[in-house]
């Protein structure tokens, strides 16, 4: 019965389940990015560059680097608890 029930949901199933498995590779894939320290390395690089084209001043660069730099001790926070809670799962697991 089980397999017939199976099979006769496949049409809905089939798409809900294609359409979870995009969300979590979509979702997975945004969680690495935002949490890639190259791109707040990439945004410092490029603000120096504005600094010494003229294009800001010394003020706005102070003001935007630190919240870029905020950002990355964030970041690297972050980094830190989930390390730490790999750990601990992976303890937990008796492992």
């Amino acid at each position: 019965m089980g397999l017939l029930l199976s099979v006769l949901g496949l049409p809905v199933n089939g798409p809900l389940g294609a359409f979870q498995w995009i969300a979590k590779q979509v979702a997975e894939t945004v969680h690495q990015q935002m949490l890639d320290p190259s791109r707040i390395e990439v945004a410092l690089r490029a603000l120096e560059t504005r600094l010494e084209a003229g294009a800001i001043n010394e003020d706005e660069f102070e003001a935007e680097e630190l919240i870029l730099l905020a950002e990355l001790s964030e970041m690297h926070s972050i980094l830190a608890g989930l390390s730490t809670a790999g750990v601990a799962a992976d303890g937990a697991d008796g492992r």
